[in-house]
């Protein structure tokens, strides 16, 4: 009785229509004995979901553990409490994306915290998240919020917290996500029309986003002739990424036509992330009847970056280069252009990046996932994770950044042109300077997130004695502390002959996902290239084995 009452409860404060009659007709059913609908609204009034360093994200649809208006204002009430509680005149900004009830979620935030005291500004349309980043430092915000569920499925939506002030505004840590979910905990015990509001809160102008596509245009080097296609994938990057392309100089690319435009539902792709197979088939599909030298693909949000380059040995002729291939060839640009200064990446990423610090003489940081992390590397001039993410501009925004990245791709293929160099010649270049490094994914998505949990309690009572065939040489258990990072549900296993697999539940997404790594440094660049490649392919199919 008690998720049946609560979603009563639920319905007499929420304002949204949809979510109104889909409880209402979840109730009818579960009052007919339909057992779907009884288990449904237990779990829609199960818990809520968890606000943490990623901020909120998880399925539209009404209940605390759905996306929803009621629980999007119980966030806003409760960032504000917090924000004036450490700021007698807190100011915020809000940017949203192309999903569904984005452009609502934002609204209402922007009435609860303008209603709350804190002076808010939002943004004036769906707009990439790096520019909302760029704009917590442009305006000096207290504070910063995207409404976003980035590269997750149509039915998700999200919200991002940046912080200003001493965290420069960056995404939230640990212990800032603790105490604004405690005020939320709080918040969440007023209903929906008794917070209070106001519709006194600002609209940004074009001045802010004119800053963004000015700064961001600067970074590129002078550019040559290259035919590229891109795509947003149905996403709100367009717009923002042809002004930079053009005013930094760069051809107007082939863009993809069905995928040019917003659109919450994602038509064209099973899931809407450049990563997923099948994601970029339309603009591999267009760079092959257009010649083009390569292929940019932003997620739906453009904070990620995918590239896709030529490959007579693949079907399709046309391959998307993996997150670490992209990070080790951007951080070795930036180790060129830089005497001093800091390279980031996440634990799970590649370890070349520092053998590339290394080799250049640069300080290098290694960090637990996400740019919240990353952005805080002190002196830090590039970080990267192999999610496609990438910050190539730490004094604009502190956050992966899937426009800028795409000037630093553009720029780095115009300068191999002018040097009269290519992709792969680049790539044996590297090898012979840091040796050859390879990496693969295994990404397991579940139905049921229980057994993701079990999975990993499997893999710790009894851990491989061997891999494929290599021998673990170790195990790091970061549950209990490892390299000084605070306990995190993250396993490590070291093989004989320098190769690694990290195992971690996404952050942000059900799935299991499994990091592999191996290099080598002997003999020419190919044979190193192979050997790597090799040692990989041998790690991943002991990985799967493993995992069934």
């Amino acid at each position: 009785m008690g998720a049946l009452e609560d979603a009563r409860a639920w319905m007499a404060q929420d304002p949204d229509p949809v979510t109104r009659a889909e409880l209402d007709a979840l109730l009818a059913r579960s009052a007919a004995g339909d057992a779907t609908a009884t288990d449904d609204l237990a779990d829609r009034f199960s818990g809520r979901l968890e606000f943490g360093t990623a901020g909120l994200r998880g399925e539209l649809g009404a209940g605390p553990m759905r996306m929803n208006r009621v629980l999007v204002a119980q966030a806003a009430a409760g960032l504000a409490a917090y924000l004036r509680a450490r700021d007698p005149h807190p100011t915020a900004v809000i940017g949203y994306d192309g999903r569904h009830n984005s452009a609502v979620f934002a609204r209402d935030s922007a009435a609860i915290l303008a209603g709350a005291g804190v002076e808010t500004t939002i943004l004036p349309r769906p707009l990439p998240t790096p520019v909302l980043a760029f704009a917590v430092r442009e305006l000096r915000a207290s504070a910063g919020i995207m409404v976003t569920a980035s590269h997750n499925p149509a039915r998700d939506n999200g919200y991002k917290v940046y912080l200003g002030g001493g965290d420069d505004g960056s995404q939230i840590v640990p212990p800032a996500d603790g105490e604004i979910a405690a005020e939320i905990e709080r918040a969440a015990t007023v209903a929906f029309g008794d917070h209070p509001t106001s519709s006194i809160y600002a609209t940004a102008d074009e001045s802010v986003i004119d800053a963004y596509v000015e700064r961001t245009a600067g970074i590129a080097t002078e550019p040559e002739p290259l035919r590229y296609v891109y795509t947003p994938l149905h996403g709100v990057g367009r717009e923002v990424a042809e002004q930079v392309f053009g005013e930094a100089g760069f051809a107007a690319p082939i863009v993809v036509a069905t995928q040019a435009d917003p659109d919450p539902d994602f038509p064209t792709v099973a899931f809407p992330n450049p990563e997923e197979p099948g994601a970029m088939d339309l603009a591999f599909a267009a760079a092959r009847a257009s010649n083009a030298d390569l292929v940019l693909a932003n997620d739906p949000d453009a904070d990620r970056i995918a590239v896709g380059v030529p490959d007579p040995h693949v079907e399709g002729g046309w391959r998307r280069l993996s997150g670490n291939e992209v990070g080790l060839l951007l951080g070795w640009r930036a180790a060129r252009e830089h005497d001093s200064g800091t390279l980031a990446c996440s634990l799970v990423s590649s370890p070349g990046l520092r053998e590339i610090a290394r080799v250049r003489g640069l300080d290098f940081v290694e960090t637990l996932t996400g740019f919240k992390w990353i952005s805080r590397a002190p002196g830090l001039i590039f970080g990267f994770e192999e999610a496609l993410g990438y910050l190539v501009d730490p004094s604009k925004v502190r956050d992966k950044d899937g426009i800028s990245a795409a000037v630093a791709v553009l720029s780095l293929f115009s300068e191999l042109r002018a040097a009269g160099e290519t992709l792969d010649s680049d790539l044996e270049h590297f090898a012979l300077e840091f040796g050859a490094f390879a990496s693969a994914q295994i990404s397991i998505r579940v139905a049921d997130l229980a057994e993701i949990p079990r999975a990993m309690a499997r893999l710790r009572a009894e851990p491989p004695a061997s891999i494929g065939g290599l021998a673990v040489a170790g195990v790091d258990d970061y549950l209990t502390g490892v390299d000084g990072f605070p306990p995190n549900d993250i396993l490590r296993f070291r093989t004989v002959g320098g190769g690694r697999v990290i195992v971690r539940p996404s952050g942000t997404e059900p799935k299991l996902k499994c990091y592999l790594d191996a290099s080598s440094n002997e003999g020419t660049a190919a044979a190193r290239r192979a050997a790597a490649a090799a040692a990989v392919a041998t790690l991943e199919a002991g990985m799967r084995t493993l995992l069934g």
